[in-house]
């Protein structure tokens, strides 16, 4: 279970998951937002930030016990439930493992297919090469991906501080767990929440066409595309990024 999170604000419980390699720090400017409104809980997730490292794989249906587990600690009966990137993995894993706990779904800059078999040796490789190098060499080639090149520098600052920052078997461990992901395309026909998906319209990792597909599947979705913005748009446009949200939590 998390042991490190921000709980902050009263009212309907917005539950957010961070992406890989960062921390709950990520979704600072989503806290700041909507803590005057919400419950807004903000974990990080094993192997990331403070939370304890471990070892070996973590698969996305140990985070999202781990979901479960620190809203039932909370005593969170119910609630919406967002996630970016890997958090938007573990998000579709908490759908199919207890959807009568969400009461909606945000997706931002993820995707629903399981990994291709080359897919899954590069994750593994790259889990060696984290373990082997350390976060650096790795953050300092992927950062304009994360953010696109013309982002803000304390944003690219922020990314990069998240990124160097994680434990090396921490993210090690979860891009195993990620190579072994099913394929949740099928389940997200089955979506009965509202659900919200969102992404960078410069988003080289998980590219607006993914997005446009999940709005396809899902039956009550809403798409929304952040201009000027990459995989990061929480971040990196994020007065667009709660203008969305906001209207889709009061909608």
């Amino acid at each position: 279970m998390p042991t490190t999170y921000t709980d902050r604000g009263t009212g309907d419980a917005l539950l957010l998951v961070h992406g890989h390699p960062f921390d709950r720090t990520m979704w600072d400017p989503q806290v700041e937002e909507f803590a005057r409104t919400h419950r807004v809980v903000v974990p990080d997730l094993r192997g990331y930030g403070s939370a304890p490292v471990t070892p070996g794989t973590t698969l996305l249906s140990d985070f999202a016990e781990d979901v479960r587990a620190l809203a039932d600690r909370l005593g969170i009966a119910r609630f919406a439930l967002g996630g970016l990137s890997m958090g938007g993995q573990i998000v579709m894993e908490c759908y199919r493992l207890f959807p009568e706990r969400i009461s909606s779904l945000v997706l931002a800059d993820t995707f629903p297919a399981a990994e291709t078999p080359d897919g899954r040796a590069a994750r593994r490789a790259m889990a060696d090469r984290l373990v082997r190098e350390g976060m650096k060499p790795y953050a300092d080639e992927v950062l304009e991906k994360m953010v696109a090149p013309y982002a803000a520098e304390e944003v690219k600052a922020h990314v990069y501080r998240m990124m160097t920052a994680t434990d090396p078997e921490g993210a090690a461990a979860a891009l195993r767990g990620r190579a072994e992901r099913p394929d949740y395309r099928e389940l997200l026909t089955t979506v009965t929440v509202p659900t919200l998906v969102v992404v960078g319209r410069d988003d080289t990792y998980t590219p607006v066409a993914d997005a446009e597909a999940m709005h396809a599947a899902i039956p009550d979705c809403t798409l929304v595309i952040v201009e000027s913005a990459a995989h990061l748009p929480n971040l990196e446009q994020p007065a667009a990024f709660n203008a969305a949200l906001r209207t889709y939590l009061t909608g």
